[in-house]
This record gives C-alpha cells, sequence and structure tokens, in this order.
C-alpha cells in the first residue's frame, strides 16, 4: 500500500529515543570468526585439524620460523613458488590479523605419533596376491608412473606404447617423488599428511599403507632396498620403516645440537654411501643417517687420544641407523648432489646464495652466487664441452645457473621466459627440458643445447594452461611433459625432432617417473 503524501506523520522525540537505544545495542562491528575463516578458505589444503593436508600443518610447533607480521604477510600474498595464493583479494585486514592470530595459538591436544600409533595405522591389502613375473607384456623397465593430483590417481604407463596398464587410488595429496625398490619390483608412495603406500608393479595391485607421520615431506629408500625413511614435519621425527611389510623399524627424534627440535624439510638417499641425507629446517646441521650395520662410530662431542688403544668420546652412535652430524652456519632445506654423493650444494628459502658441503670432511668448501631462489632439488648434471655441469632453475627470477661441480664456478646464465621450478635430461639426448612454472609464460617449455646453452626450441602445446615436467623413456625416445591443469594432459615428444606425438587426457598430471631413469639414477635425473 502507498501512503498518501498528506498522510505521513514526523517522528516523536519518543519514536527517536527508541531507534537510538536499538542502534545503540547493535554492534557498531562484530571481531572477524577466525575459525569460520579457516574453515572457509583454509581446511581443504591444512586439513579441519590443523595438522596438514596438501599444504603444512599450520600450528604454532609448524610456524616457528615465521613470527611477527610475516605469518600475516603470508596470509595476504602467498608465498612464492607453492600453491599457497595471497587472500588480499578475498580479506579484509582484521580479517587476515584475525585468523593470523588464531593460528598462533595452539591446539587443546596434539596427537603422539610413535612407533605404536603408526603401527596401528598399518593397513595390509587382503585381496594382494604377489605375481611371479610381471602380469602385462610390456617392459617392466620403461614402466612410467603419472601422478594425477586432480583426483588423487596415478597412472601405470607402458613406456613402449603409452598404454594405461593399470590406474590407482593413492592417499589424498601425494608428495614428493615416488621411489622405487632398486630392482623395480615395487613402488612407494608418500602423501603430505604422511601416508606411505606399497605398490606391486608386476601385481598392479596394492600391497599396504602406513601413517609413518602427521605431515610429511618426503621418502627415501636405502641403497639395499630394505629401508624407507620418511621426513617429517609432525611430529619433528624421521621415522624408518621397513619396505618388506611397511612395519616401523626405528622413529628418531630430530634434536639439534643445543636441544632444541627441528622439523625436518626432507631425507635424501645418499647410495654410494650407503646412508640417508637429512635437511633440517630449524637447526644448522645436516645428518646423515647410516644404513650400513658397519658404519660409524660418529662421535657428537669432542674425540681425544692420549697412547695407543686409548680413546675417550662423548655420545658415539655406530651401526645401523647411526646418525652423523654435520655443523653448518644456517640451516639449509634444499639440496642438490653431485653423483658421487660426496658434495652437496645447498640453500634456504630466504637465501640468494648456494653453499658447497663437502660430506666426506663435514664442511663447507664453497659458495655460490645463486640469486633468486635456487630450486635445488630439481638440478641435473650432464656434461658439456667436455666438463661436468649441474644446472638448477630459480623460483624467483627467470634463469638457469650453469655450474662447473669440479671447480665450483658459475660458467653460464641462460635467460628463460620466467622462473622455472623442473629441468630434465636423458644422457641419450642433446637438450635439457626447462619449463616455466610461474608468471604469464607457463605456458612453455623450453628446450637448451647441452654444448651451447641455448635455447633452440620454445614449445608452447596449450596456449594459456602451465606445462611442466618432463620426464624421458628409458631409452631417451620419448620426452613426457604435463598440462598441469585439471582437464590436463600428458604430452608425448619425439626427443629428437620435438614434434608431438601422442596426447592422453589426464586430470592434473604432475610429476612423471620412469623405473630405469630412477633406479639407475640415469644422467640427466633429480636424484
Amino acid at each position: 500500500m502507498i501512503r498518501p503524501m498528506n498522510s505521513f506523520r514526523a517522528p516523536t522525540i519518543a519514536m527517536l529515543a527508541a531507534a537510538a537505544g536499538l542502534y545503540a545495542a547493535a554492534p557498531v562491528h562484530a571481531d572477524p570468526d577466525a575459525g569460520a575463516l579457516y574453515r572457509e578458505h583454509c581446511a581443504e589444503c591444512h586439513a579441519e585439524s590443523r595438522l596438514g593436508g596438501i599444504g603444512p600443518a599450520l600450528i604454532p610447533e609448524t610456524l616457528k620460523r615465521i613470527r611477527g607480521p610475516v605469518l600475516e604477510e603470508v596470509i595476504a600474498h602467498g608465498r612464492p613458488a607453492t600453491q599457497m595464493e595471497g587472500f588480499a583479494d578475498v580479506l579484509k585486514a582484521d580479517e587476515i590479523a584475525a585468523l593470523a592470530a588464531y593460528l598462533r595459538t595452539p591446539l587443546a591436544d596434539i596427537p603422539a605419533w610413535g612407533p605404536n600409533e603408526i603401527a596401528e595405522s598399518r593397513e595390509m591389502a587382503e585381496d594382494y596376491m604377489p605375481a611371479p613375473a610381471p602380469v602385462f607384456a610390456a617392459d617392466p623397465m620403461n614402466v612410467t608412473l603419472v601422478v594425477e593430483t586432480g583426483d588423487h590417481h596415478v597412472s601405470v604407463l607402458d613406456g613402449d606404447t603409452f598404454d594405461v596398464l593399470d590406474r590407482f587410488a593413492t592417499p589424498f595429496a601425494v608428495h614428493g617423488g615416488p621411489k622405487f625398490s632398486p630392482d623395480g619390483h615395487f613402488v612407494f608412495i608418500m602423501s603430505r599428511d604422511g601416508w606411505v603406500q606399497k605398490y606391486d608393479l608386476w601385481s598392479l595391485k596394492e600391497v599396504g599403507r602406513v601413517r609413518a607421520g602427521l605431515n610429511s615431506r618426503n621418502i627415501a629408500m636405502s641403497h639395499d632396498g630394505r629401508w624407507l625413511a620418511v621426513a617429517n614435519y609432525l611430529p619433528k621425527t624421521l621415522t624408518i620403516l621397513s619396505t618388506a611389510d611397511l612395519s616401523v623399524v626405528k622413529v628418531v627424534d630430530v634434536v639439534a645440537r643445543n636441544g632444541e627440535k627441528s622439523r625436518v624439510s626432507a631425507v635424501y638417499q645418499a647410495p654410494q654411501r650407503k646412508s640417508f641425507i637429512l635437511a633440517l629446517k630449524d637447526a644448522p646441521e645436516i645428518w646423515e643417517i647410516a644404513t650400513d650395520p658397519g658404519a660409524g662410530p660418529f662421535h657428537d662431542g669432542f674425540v681425544h687420544s692420549y697412547e695407543a688403544g686409548m680413546k675417550e668420546a662423548l655420545a658415539a652412535e655406530k651401526g645401523l641407523f647411526a646418525r652423523r652430524r654435520i655443523a653448518i652456519d644456517e640451516p639449509l632445506d634444499d639440496f642438490f648432489f653431485t653423483p658421487d654423493y660426496r658434495n652437496l650444494i645447498g640453500t634456504n628459502r630466504a637465501g640468494d646464495q648456494g653453499v658447497v658441503v663437502n660430506l666426506d670432511v663435514g664442511r663447507e668448501i664453497a659458495s655460490l652466487p645463486l640469486p633468486g631462489m635456487p630450486h635445488l632439488g630439481s638440478g641435473i648434471v650432464w656434461t658439456s664441452k667436455g666438463r661436468r655441469v649441474m644446472a638448477t632453475p630459480h623460483l624467483r627470477e627467470g634463469v638457469i645457473s650453469v655450474i662447473d661441480i669440479d671447480d665450483w664456478t658459475v660458467v653460464g646464465t641462460i635467460r628463460t621466459g620466467g622462473p622455472g621450478f623442473f629441468l630434465r635430461s636423458h644422457e641419450n639426448s642433446p637438450y635439457v627440458w626447462a619449463d616455466v612454472f610461474f608468471g604469464p609464460n607457463r605456458d612453455v617449455m623450453h628446450v637448451i643445447d647441452k654444448e651451447t646453452l641455448k635455447i633452440v626450441k620454445t614449445l608452447k602445446p596449450v596456449p594459456g594452461a602451465t606445462v611442466a615436467h618432463t620426464e624421458f623413456t628409458r631409452d631417451g625416445r620419448y620426452a613426457l611433459v604435463s598440462v598441469w591443469e585439471d582437464n590436463g594432459a600428458l604430452l608425448v615428444y619425439d626427443a629428437r625432432t620435438l614434434e608431438e606425438v601422442r596426447r592422453l587426457p589426464m586430470k592434473k598430471p604432475s610429476g612423471k617417473y620412469n623405473v630405469w631413469n630412477k633406479i639407475t639414477f640415469s644422467d640427466g635425473t633429480s636424484h
């Protein structure tokens, strides 16, 4: 009903007073509901429990090094070279502040996750039956696994025909590269929330799985294939499993020399050294864990000897899983190893240089100018003009640094279309393949001549779609490239002509891993 103009009544004092009372009773501004904000924007990647999923755990114990306003900056603007995008366009400043305060609040209870809890989580497949030989006709050494993160599956490909032999479900959010047994019979896959899955590549069947940690980084296989090491952010441990049955063998508390616990950024296999190498996130130390029963003794404290047969030492460890500490100037959380595993180059996310550590003598021997956050974990080695060189992409700058690994000099800098994430080559290929993972040119792949260090071709197979991570077949004849989208594809290129020969639709394919290349540590493979 429309009220006639002459029926309008001016508000009385009583009416105004009543309205003012209602206004005063209403809150001017309600504080943001941090818990609701977390559930809406964070839980999908970091889990409702805040203990980690695709992303790391968001609790004070794992955010120790992100202090003050830095945490707000990460929420607002994200983190470079990760899946963490900024929320400045979605959340207001007070909401970001409330969310940061919420993440700094300790959980009421963090579940214990030691040997007993790990053992109780172990699930072996009741219908698994081992096969005496591969159940398929394809070359088992030329099988390639493709991790499809879009729906948490792995496709098993025949490396000659590219037919899909099997496609199996994995734990949620696979993280880090799968590891193969030395004979290529089994593969082990780890998820960000600590689940380790064992799969039989001959039977094409899952064997079982176990939760080795609550928030984990990657896994490594021992030189003899008997032990699997799991690097954990939460709890701050290294879990060692038996590859035979996924039983827990040992849980190592990672405690620095100063008594403080540290997260493990990554664990690496060093087959020639018969050991695992650990990168500690929160301590200026590198750990070497022996996988040789005859290893050691390794001494944490001083050692002296005054006469023949007389030794005194502090905290000596020897034998299987004995630990050796290597002191460094600052924590390093990304490593590259020379092929003989005598030297590593390390860096941290904030650094602008690489540090060369000789593992035999246990000290830093050189430093390298590597601005732009080098991604050493995807560094590779090849022979160029008669010298052995390694190369690494950079996560903040569109360059690839090429380094002589004999004298540790930078011998070349290759300009690319933007920051990259992965490099790959093969001993039978004259080329290095380098993606441009970040920025507007993420849809291109550079092909670089090993001798001249020049880009010879830039591929752009799907304009606007991220193209990344190359893997080769066993003989280096074909190069496999991911179109890293939900409705993506695996692209097969002739590695000699650089022409696309096949395209297989896949759900956000990420890493690809050829059995032969991985178990033989093929030249040009990231180890």
